[in-house]
């Protein structure tokens, strides 16, 4: 599944890949798409980011947008969700990261919505009892 959404002569995409009932999403735009941070969340735990190095040594910003959009979706997911980001624009301007934020907002709406409307039934996996060992 792929949203994206243009605004100031840039497009910001988030891709999604549904594994079992875990969620994987891919925030990527600009110039040079790269993946700048990775956030891990569930519905009932903590937002966790790692931040990468860029090319100058700075640590990337990108985290910015994959929390946002962590934040929209937490409540509705239905397993892990880890959203790397990582959206480049060469000389960026200051209205360009202004409305980066309200991007990424749109972005979780629209997966937020496709999240009430996706049927994520998978059979539970099986585990050895305390009494069972593979054989």
């Amino acid at each position: 599944m792929r949203f994206s959404i243009t605004e100031e002569n840039y497009t910001m995409t988030a891709d999604l890949k549904v594994i079992g009932q875990d969620l994987f999403i891919a925030v990527t735009g600009g110039d040079n798409p790269h993946i700048g941070t990775v956030t891990t969340l569930t519905k009932d735990s903590e937002l966790q980011t790692v931040r990468f190095p860029s090319h100058d040594g700075r640590l990337h910003k990108d985290d910015v947008l994959a929390i946002r959009i962590g934040k929209i979706i937490q409540a509705d997911l239905p397993g892990s969700c880890t959203i790397t980001a990582g959206v480049h624009v060469n000389h960026i301007s200051k209205k360009q990261i202004m409305v980066s934020a309200l991007m990424a907002k749109h972005l979780g709406e629209q997966i937020k919505a496709w999240l009430h409307e996706t049927d994520f039934k998978v059979e539970k996996p099986i585990y050895y009892s305390n009494q069972e060992k593979p054989s």
